[in-house]
């Protein structure tokens, strides 16, 4: 979903901080006495605005009224995290029963702050087990420190983009599934142009699109936190392996300022120019949505999808990939908590309602049985993505107290690293791991 991805550093910095302030919002147990088979209305927020994605959920909703008569949805779109927490904190009629944000980062904030109920105690009520019904980075990145607070509802997977007809040329058969594979492609498909480039094999540029921090460590199985809840950015392996082979390939592309230069005339990532859709880029890290948004550009190429490769060292591993989506959880400060359960429980986990839902919406589905089920509908190449989804090795970025502010660290020193600012990467991320060590100690 391209709008959840826009979703910037800064905005998670900013929902954390406006998370923070919500600790007065209740405890999970507030108001869960109601009786969930009497008439009542729930007041559902969600953040889809594109008319396609509104009528979407409106489905969704429909199809859950049919099966609970007595529960009547408000459905209010668009709202954005900075109105979904000051409603969460202040509570009332008008204020939100269940809501759905596409900040997953927000979860560790949204559970420890008793924003949202943890829902633990709902499905085992229901005797639905999460850990059996999600994939596992979806059921990771719905829960803090034993509190579930949210739910995934449906699901963005990483994979690669590639071009077909460069790769034909370029004498390639078939896409790279480690990483020196995947630098050689890169450097074979890339055509110098006087000092730019008439294609290059990948941008691998952190300020490229979604060519992230954590969505290049993510084929490397970070572990980003220790069992005591302190940073491993400065001694886990895979923290300093994802840097040096980002380095690297911006070194042999041309280095930081040759590909910036040609980045900036590049179109943009949500534009019918963007530069994979265009051929000026070979090869692109992206999520499932991209498909559409490249077909629907009519590029001159035909287009294939693979996993991202993965280290040598992991090469047993090739298929996983890294895992977000959206999140849906009940307030605390609703009076109507079983009936919330109701709708949670319905959208969460309800095959048909969810595999409706991901046709509708172009997500993957988020529950291991809706990813097999023979009613969803997509292109062939789209099913990459749901293998990518049920791939036990797939990973996440974990919960932490104070959201994602710690992926904001990381992705700070990366622009320094790989601009060159920042020369002593073991000296960065011992900096690094210590300014999210004090981050987090603030935050309690």
């Amino acid at each position: 979903m391209p709008k959840r991805a826009r979703i910037t550093a800064f905005a998670l910095i900013a929902s954390a901080a406006l998370l923070t302030t919500s600790a007065c919002t209740g405890q999970s147990s507030s108001g869960a006495d109601d009786d969930a088979s009497k008439e009542t209305t729930l007041n559902f927020w969600h953040a889809w605005s594109a008319p396609a994605e509104v009528k979407a959920v409106k489905s969704l909703i429909a199809g859950f009224e049919k099966a609970h008569p007595n529960i009547h949805v408000n459905v209010v779109g668009n709202m954005t995290d900075d109105k979904i927490n000051q409603a969460l904190r202040a509570g009332g009629s008008k204020a939100p029963d269940v809501i759905s944000s596409f900040t997953t980062n927000a979860v560790g904030k949204f559970c420890s702050s008793g924003a949202l109920v943890d829902l633990n105690p709902y499905f085992e009520k229901s005797g639905i087990d999460p850990a059996k019904t999600f994939p596992t980075a979806m059921n990771e990145y719905t829960q803090f420190e034993g509190n579930r607070c949210t739910a995934p509802l449906l699901g963005d997977a990483y994979g690669l983009y590639y071009n077909k007809t460069a790769f034909e040329k370029a004498g390639i058969s078939s896409p790279p599934k480690t990483w020196s594979e995947f630098e050689a492609d890169a450097k074979k498909l890339t055509i110098a142009q006087g000092d730019s480039y008439k294609q290059l094999g990948f941008m691998p540029n952190y300020h490229g699109w979604e060519t992230t921090t954590e969505h290049y460590m993510g084929q490397f199985s970070p572990t980003y936190f220790d069992k005591s809840g302190k940073s491993t950015v400065a001694t886990d392996p895979a923290v300093s392996s994802s840097f040096t082979l980002q380095k690297k390939l911006v070194d042999e592309l041309g280095g930081y300022q040759k590909l910036e230069k040609y980045r900036t005339k590049l179109g943009d990532e949500w534009g019918p120019k963007h530069p994979f859709h265009t051929g000026q880029v070979a090869m692109q890290l992206d999520g499932e949505w991209r498909l559409g948004m490249a077909l629907e550009a009519k590029p001159d190429f035909e287009i294939g999808v693979a996993p991202l490769p993965v280290p040598d060292d992991q090469a047993d591993q090739y298929g996983k990939g890294y895992i977000t989506g959206t999140i849906t959880g009940i307030a605390a400060t609703s009076k109507k908590q079983n009936a919330a359960w109701e709708l949670v429980k319905y959208i969460t986990t309800d095959t048909d309602a969810v595999v409706n839902f991901s046709n509708a919406i172009h997500n993957v589905p988020s529950t291991l049985a809706a990813l097999k089920s023979p009613k969803l509908k997509y292109d062939p190449r789209f099913k990459t993505f749901l293998e990518i989804a049920a791939n036990p090795n797939s990973t996440t970025s974990p919960a932490s107290l104070n959201g994602g502010v710690y992926l904001h660290t990381i992705q700070d020193l990366g622009y320094e690293y790989e601009s060159g600012k920042t020369k002593d990467l073991k000296a960065g991320l011992a900096a690094a791991a210590k300014q999210i060590d004090t981050d987090i100690a603030q935050a309690k």
